[in-house]
């Protein structure tokens, strides 16, 4: 099952994306013995339109394109609250279901447009607090290379 995050905004030089880039790394190293890819990373633009629904629905535009037919994680303040060995038994659900790829969606400053909550076959939380974009995807990475550590039985994941 190919593995990705999409996201709104471009992520600079900096601490979040070596941390991205090392979670790829390690996701690469045990992928495919496990039935996934490696990590890809899809960062699309911000919109620079003036009304905020404006912005939100042509940034979703350019996330259902890059989700495509793929099994959609979106996440969002406003979602379920899931802990790691769920995410876990949901990734090898849809692996173990045939589904050929999962993009996790991260939205810009104005959320997620309605259509990409919609097309989510889920919609997580890390909690109600409002985080930065660029932590999420650290975050969103993480959780994929720790859901790949549960799937393996390594013990990078502690109960």
């Amino acid at each position: 099952m190919r593995l990705a995050i999409a996201a709104v905004g471009r992520l600079k030089a900096g601490p979040e994306r070596a941390l991205i880039e090392r979670y790829q790394e390690r996701i690469a190293a045990g992928a495919r013995a496990l039935g996934f890819s490696a990590l890809e990373v899809a960062e699309v633009s911000e919109s620079r339109a003036r009304r905020e629904e404006d912005r939100r629905r042509e940034e979703g535009v350019a996330l259902l394109h890059r989700i495509g037919d793929s099994i959609a994680v979106a996440f969002d303040e406003r979602g379920k609250i899931l802990d790691s060995q769920g995410f876990a038994r949901r990734l090898a659900g849809w692996r173990d279901g045939g589904a050929r790829a999962l993009t996790c969606v991260i939205g810009g400053a104005d959320g997620l447009a309605p259509e990409v909550r919609e097309r989510a076959r889920m919609v997580l939380s890390f909690g109600a607090m409002t985080l930065p974009h660029q932590l999420v995807r650290v975050l969103v990475a993480e959780q994929l290379y720790r859901a790949m550590t549960i799937l393996a039985g390594h013990p990078y994941h502690r109960e």
